[in-house]
């Protein structure tokens, strides 16, 4: 089917606060130093960087260190300072940071990949680092030892990971468009499912461990919730975005999902209201309306003799219709389109002026976003990309004091009943 083009609505963005500038290359992840005013970046240009910020409200790096190869991307553990590189070559460095955020020694090398380290995320509870690979594998190694402990093949690239720390699942993004769920074990894996739904590459994936939801976000600009705790194969489609969605994060407390594209656009989806599962598209070789024949029905074209039409999908009812008879354009946020598109006569009529109030604000980023990580506590949001420019913004998206500390479950015994119910903690 052809694309449509729609213009984005009109909406404010996230304020400035600073421009991070200096790298001579694309900026491959920004992560804020929490409780402290840094940023820690690495780049392209075979840089670690930790930046903190000064007097004179400019950040200015405290660390800058060069390794051997580009890299690609990183996995910080703030408790305990450990910093794991993933490089092009395909090993990931670990370094230690020291108290105060000016030096860093180097731990270990890991062996974990054939060729570039695509994601890749730090277990403390198993001392396990977890990494995916563009050598279409997954491996994890132990830290303690430096060995690997077990390695996955896909039948393509592995792009992205997330990992549930207290069951030791791994969910898997591929450039095939499928997610991988895996148990892993000491020197042993099963395969568990195969999460189907994009048609196209995975870019990013963000898990949330207290509702049980996976978030993915893909290059065919939709982003899929799979309510995995639900265990019904329930899936939520939110289409906002015009380019590849390359950044994910919930907000756990507000119900909110931030997801960036590498256009620039920012997108906020209300997560707290009754949505509903899009229907899958039916086959048939007629119109499911007119019972005109598409253009492949050989048979009916010749019994008929009538020229074969082209088939559409109707966005909410799923049927197979020809042109004629989906005519109509609407929004239907609460399908998560929020953009207009193809709906047939019968359910256009069917929808109210209220159906088409809009479920999630657009924000622009103003420059290429490849990585984005959030400080809900401060409010603050940093991004990065291509254009070797690193943002940190005073994000007004989510209410000031609002901690998403996974600290606070685990110190203040507050059950994930309690999470879900709750509209407002306190800062730690």
């Amino acid at each position: 089917m052809a694309a449509e083009i729609h213009s984005r609505p009109q909406t404010a963005r996230p304020i400035l606060l600073n421009k991070i500038e200096g790298h001579s290359d694309a900026v491959n992840a920004a992560v804020l130093i929490p409780k402290e005013d840094g940023v820690i970046t690495v780049s392209e240009d075979r840089t670690i960087r930790v930046w903190l910020k000064r007097d004179s409200g400019q950040y200015w790096p405290s660390i800058y260190h060069t390794v051997s190869s580009p890299c690609s991307c990183m996995s910080y553990h703030h408790d305990s300072r450990r910093i794991f590189i993933g490089q092009d070559n395909g090993a990931v460095v670990e370094f230690l940071i020291s108290e105060d955020f000016n030096k860093m020694n180097h731990v270990k090398t890991y062996p974990a990949h054939q060729n570039r380290v695509s994601d890749m995320v730090f277990s403390l509870e198993s001392e396990w680092v977890v990494s995916t690979g563009h050598d279409k594998s997954v491996s994890w190694m132990c830290t303690q030892s430096g060995s690997m402990l077990g390695r996955h093949y896909f039948t393509t690239w592995a792009s992205c990971l997330q990992y549930d720390h207290e069951t030791q699942h791994a969910f898997v993004g591929d450039y095939s468009g499928q997610i991988t769920l895996l148990k892993l074990e000491k020197q042993t894996y099963s395969t568990i499912t195969t999460l189907k739904g994009h048609e196209g590459s995975i870019g990013t994936l963000w898990w949330d461990p207290i509702q049980r939801l996976l978030f993915s976000g893909a290059s065919d600009h939709s982003v899929i919730m799979w309510d995995i705790g639900g265990r019904k194969g329930r899936t939520l489609l939110l289409q906002g975005h015009h380019e590849r969605v390359q950044a994910l994060r919930y907000l756990q407390l507000t119900r909110q999902l931030l997801s960036c594209s590498a256009d620039g656009g920012i997108a906020v989806w209300n997560m707290d209201t009754q949505r509903e599962e899009a229907p899958q598209w039916l086959d048939s070789d007629s119109c499911q309306k007119c019972e005109q024949p598409f253009f492949w029905n050989i048979k009916q074209m010749w019994d008929t003799k009538t020229l074969g039409l082209r088939q559409h999908h109707c966005r909410k009812c799923g049927k197979a219709v020809c042109g004629k008879c989906s005519s109509k354009r609407s929004t239907f946020p609460i399908m998560g389109f929020e953009f207009p598109v193809r709906v047939c006569d019968a359910c256009f009529d069917t929808i109210k002026e209220e159906d088409r109030t809009s479920l999630a604000t657009f924000h622009e980023g103003k420059h290429n976003i490849a990585h984005m990580d959030m400080d809900p506590s401060r409010g603050l949001m940093v991004t990065c990309g291509s254009d070797r420019i690193v943002k940190v913004n005073n994000s007004s998206l989510i209410p000031e004091n609002t901690c998403m500390c996974p600290g606070c479950v685990k110190h203040r015994q507050i059950t994930p009943k309690q999470i879900r119910e709750s509209r407002s903690l306190k800062k730690c």
